[in-house]
């Protein structure tokens, strides 16, 4: 993987921690997100990544890059909330070549002012002139916003939203993903006792049990903080101490309060549905039509379920 630049914010000088390396996933909706992810690599056009803050669009972006012929070049990632106008010019590479080559990825793309706006739409190039940003750079921009909503309400320039999104890449949440848990745990694990010097610490049953019943609202960051303070204790017992009560409050329960054994039944019927339409999804290639007769339902009641699920927009769109 080619050089990887802190995140700065266009000229603002700040920089913000690094994100987590990308994971790769056993559940079948990040096999699929994978799939899409390797198809991207071996192409030039401009991806935009809707997902959650902190389900890993960064790691993501930083993905695509290292499997595709760029990897040998910079990747440079920049905070969008930062931005100054002038400095969004620059990315065109027409006065530098800081910029030339490699890729760009822009976080938080909905949160440019409406001047950054402009100034960006000037330094893309012009339709049928390439899909890279400037002479020869990848773009890949992030989002946690709607982007088509922010254009209907004003906030983002229509024409700049069908430049950045020639693939739109939807990542799913870590609740909808729960299988990948303890495999992002022991990811973290070893990444904080390596940081901190110390042993890998062994889980209790009843930890990994908890973290997987969670509903992560804080998705992969709020699962790296909380496996980061257990290393930094060293001492389970203490650190669940101060996050079990945290960690139960999950949306399930609802502010603590109590769940029927008819919610939970009905739960637990979504979540198997759910697995299994993505187990066949996954089998068939995201193939709808054959995934519907396997499941021996309608191509409609499946595009119905998907909706559901929040599944629908997986893959290329």
């Amino acid at each position: 993987m080619g050089k990887v630049l802190p995140d700065a914010g266009l000229g603002s000088g700040q920089n913000v921690p690094q994100p987590a390396s990308f994971v790769e996933g056993a559940s079948p909706s990040m096999r699929a997100v994978e799939a899409m992810i390797r198809e991207l690599a071996h192409s030039n056009v401009p991806v935009l990544l809707l997902a959650e803050r902190g389900t890993g669009k960064r790691a993501t972006a930083e993905r695509i890059h290292a499997l595709s012929g760029r990897a040998g070049e910079r990747f440079h990632s920049f905070v969008c909330a930062h931005a100054q106008p002038d400095a969004l010019e620059k990315i065109s590479g027409r006065n530098s070549s800081e910029f030339n080559g490699g890729t760009i990825y822009l976080d938080e793309i909905a949160d440019l002012s409406q001047e950054c706006q402009a100034r960006l739409i000037k330094a893309l190039p012009h339709e049928g002139n390439g899909t890279a940003v400037g002479s020869s750079a990848r773009l890949i921009c992030g989002s946690s916003r709607d982007l088509e909503s922010e254009v209907r309400a004003g906030r983002f320039r229509e024409d700049l939203y069908y430049r950045v999104s020639g693939v739109c890449l939807r990542l799913p949440p870590l609740r909808q993903r729960r299988e990948d848990i303890p495999v992002l745990v022991e990811y973290f694990l070893s990444k904080y006792a390596r940081e901190f010097r110390r042993t890998a610490p062994t889980l209790s049953a009843e930890t990994l049990q908890l973290f997987h019943d969670y509903s992560w609202p804080g998705n992969l960051k709020e699962l790296e903080d909380a496996v980061k303070a257990l290393v930094a204790l060293g001492d389970e017992s203490i650190a669940m101490g101060g996050l079990r009560s945290l960690l139960r409050r999950s949306d399930n329960g609802g502010n603590g309060a109590r769940v029927s054994l008819k919610q939970a039944a009905r739960a637990a019927s979504r979540e198997a549905e759910r697995e299994l339409i993505l187990r066949v999804l996954t089998r068939t290639r995201w193939n709808r039509r054959r995934a519907a007769q396997e499941l021996q339902i309608s191509y409609k009641a499946l595009l119905y379920k998907l909706k559901q699920i929040g599944c629908e927009g997986y893959g290329a769109s």
